[in-house]
């Protein structure tokens, strides 16, 4: 038996990006599913450049992602428009 996957699943694979946190320059790991991160040694929250994600385009998103991060991910995109 197969293990279950996302339905909307394109062979994409979530990696780690990091970047520099504007208030103290450590270097924050955001995954890529993630908009945003606090930096762990100040606490400022690093937003990474938002790129077009599965909530964009898949109709399984919400199903995948659960309520709660969907939610999330759909404010921070109202957010920066």
């Amino acid at each position: 038996m197969e293990p279950e996957r996302c339905p909307g699943y394109i062979g994409k694979e979530v990696k780690i990006e990091l970047h520099k946190c504007p208030q103290c320059g450590y270097e924050v790991e955001i995954f890529t599913d993630e908009v945003k991160r606090k930096c762990p040694k100040c606490g400022f929250e690093v937003q990474r450049e938002r790129t077009p994600s599965c909530i964009d385009w898949c109709k399984y998103a919400k199903q995948c992602l659960g309520e709660k991060k969907w939610k999330e991910l759909l404010e921070d995109i109202k957010k920066k428009g």
